[in-house]
């Protein structure tokens, strides 16, 4: 017999059982969309922090406003390397790129 589980009142918990449990590919789009929006977040702080606007950036890069718009976007997923390291130039600065441990996810009761 299949014991119930407890109702849920934690917000995250109600949304990863609505939406994540025991779906896999789900949880690999939100990691990857976690990791367009951390790119998009590092962009704009690079630019920001080097105190640039959009334009003085893509002029800076040999690019457009709107490319460095669509960069710092959450929602873009074609970051490359080559126009990240042109980005991260411009204010002197470069990327580096590490791999690390992928998460293990808890074990489920």
């Amino acid at each position: 017999m299949a014991r119930k589980r407890k109702p849920a009142t934690d917000a995250v918990e109600i949304l990863d059982r609505r939406y994540f449990e025991g779906r896999p590919e789900r949880l690999a789009e939100l990691h990857e969309e976690r990791a367009n929006a951390e790119v998009a977040r590092k962009v704009y702080r690079l630019r920001k922090s080097a105190g640039l606007t959009q334009q003085q950036l893509a002029r800076l890069v040999g690019t457009t406003p709107s490319v460095i718009s669509r960069l710092e976007d959450a929602d873009y997923e074609g970051h490359s390397l080559s126009m990240l390291r042109r980005v991260a130039a411009a204010p002197n600065k470069r990327v580096e790129i590490r791999f690390v441990r992928a998460r293990e996810e808890p074990a489920r009761a």
